[in-house]
């Protein structure tokens, strides 16, 4: 497998979460979404992801691009360690949870989104993370265990430990987050989420390195 990644990409680490804690061995060609006006731009990288985002995962002859899809996918082939609990109402919890901060939180605070905003990205970030974060501390006090959905990691968990890297990039207030602050201690304890972490990827310019 190829995965095209960025060091700082939450969608990216979400996916290098996943084939860490599957144990899929890849090649990382680095993707720098700043550098050259952003590399994703380029006609090569368009013709492996007309949204010209990362990450994209070259596997099984396919190439696929949208990180819950790139883990679905994974989830499917490589059932174990499973990321999707066997209990349909569970099951349903973890893909509620990712969705609120794939399609809540994250989009609402991305690159393309802040160079748009212009000047008052840093406080259009945090109002956006920190709504996001006052309805995910609701739903996580009434589904959380040691991890988002009970206690074995999943789905969710992989959306969580990124978009909280992101808030504390923004300087959010995590005071009013103590159980999303909680899970995301106990995540960045696993080695899955050490080795996948922006601060030790390839590309992580030094002065960023862990």
């Amino acid at each position: 497998p190829i995965l095209y990644s960025y060091f700082r990409s939450s969608c990216s680490w979400r996916v290098r979460i996943a084939l860490a804690l599957k144990g899929i061995s890849y090649d990382l060609v680095p993707v720098n979404l700043v550098k050259d006006g952003g590399q994703q731009f380029s006609a090569e990288f368009k013709a492996l992801n007309p949204m010209q985002q990362v990450p994209a995962l070259k596997i099984d002859g396919i190439t696929l691009s949208q990180s819950l899809a790139i883990i679905h996918y994974l989830e499917e082939t490589r059932p174990n360690p499973r990321l999707l609990p066997q209990d349909p109402k569970k099951r349903a919890q973890v893909r509620m949870i990712a969705d609120h901060i794939v399609s809540g939180i994250q989009p609402l605070q991305n690159l393309g989104v802040l160079k748009q905003v212009g000047e008052k990205k840093t406080e259009w970030a945090q109002n956006y993370i920190a709504s996001g974060f006052q309805a995910l501390e609701q739903i996580l006090q009434h589904t959380a265990g040691r991890y988002c959905v009970g206690d074995e990691v999943s789905m969710a968990d992989l959306c969580l430990a990124p978009q909280v890297a992101n808030a504390e990039r923004f300087k959010v207030d995590m005071g009013p987050y103590p159980t999303i602050t909680r899970i995301n201690k106990a995540l960045l304890e696993l080695e899955a989420f050490k080795v996948s972490h922006p601060s030790r990827q390839p590309d992580t310019p030094a002065e960023l390195r862990a």
